[in-house]
């Protein structure tokens, strides 16, 4: 069973991939962030690097996500990708996944591409307001990345939003499950119940 989550940046889909890995058993189920799958760009100078639209399809290799999805689902493993946020390019190593009952893929185009769309038996939009947004893509960003406010909210009013306003939200309309908020305990229990029956 494969379940996508998307939503924008920031609107918590980690969170509720890893909410529902740790209720349903880690050995239950693979996790893949399409960010992973974001385009080496270690052959362009790092300075221009950081003013590259990271909020296109075009962005994102796709096709060898879609190639992987495919292996797990005949039950081979895969060797995942490894981006790095702070360089904005590929790792010289790699992540062995493998198969399980359940892969659970998040990102915020994966219902973009219809090839990709079409291999989800469960598609999930987490559809929280932009303000919560940004303010969670700041505290990460500051943390995680090592970036500053001025950058990452640069960044966030030059692509990100309008990105999101012209190719993320309108994918909702090819979800199964939307959620205006971050998703109560009663919520959280419904889905996971919804997952086992349909496993």
């Amino acid at each position: 069973m494969i379940i996508g989550i998307a939503g924008g940046s920031g609107s918590g889909k980690t969170s509720l991939a890893n909410t529902i890995i740790n209720l349903i058993g880690k050995e239950c189920a693979t996790f893949i962030q399409y960010d992973s799958y974001y385009r080496d760009r270690s052959h362009i100078p790092f300075e221009q690097r950081g003013n590259i639209n990271y909020d296109l399809l075009e962005a994102f290799e796709s096709e060898l996500l879609i190639y992987h999805l495919n292996e797990l689902i005949k039950g081979r493993r895969i060797k995942k990708p490894i981006y790095d946020f702070k360089t904005h390019a590929r790792k010289n190593k790699i992540e062995v996944i493998y198969p399980h009952d359940i892969i659970i893929v998040e990102g915020i185009l994966i219902f973009c591409d219809k090839k990709l769309r079409n291999l989800m038996d469960l598609k999930i939009f987490l559809d929280i307001k932009a303000d919560i947004r940004l303010y969670r893509r700041i505290m990460r960003d500051v943390k995680e990345r090592k970036r500053s406010i001025d950058a990452i909210i640069n960044q966030w009013l030059t692509t990100v939003k309008p990105m999101y306003d012209k190719f993320v939200a309108p994918t909702r309309e090819y979800s199964d499950i939307i959620y205006n908020n971050d998703p109560t305990d009663d919520e959280i229990e419904f889905l996971i119940g919804k997952i086992k029956k349909s496993l």
